[in-house]
């Protein structure tokens, strides 16, 4: 899988938790949570949606490694099955 086609897919979850965004526009340092004014529950449901995505288990202490868009690509392309 490329890293647009990682993209791609994680800005479709990401329109799904938050609909009223614009997660298409992040720049590759945005803070995700920050940016898209996602809170704490929406953010857990995104992980989760991304382990059952890219089929990866995502352990709470790895969160604070996938806050801009850049690092979540990167961890997903070193992670996934």
């Amino acid at each position: 899988m490329t890293e647009p086609e990682i993209k791609q897919i994680i800005f479709q979850l990401l329109k799904k938790i938050a609909p009223d965004t614009e997660p298409e526009k992040l720049e590759p340092e945005d803070d995700i949570r920050h940016t898209l004014e996602i809170d704490s529950f929406d953010a857990l449901q995104f992980v989760v949606a991304l382990d059952e995505q890219f089929g990866i288990e995502t352990p709470e202490e790895d969160y604070g490694k996938i806050t801009t868009l850049k690092d979540l690509v990167n961890y997903i392309m070193q992670n996934k099955k």
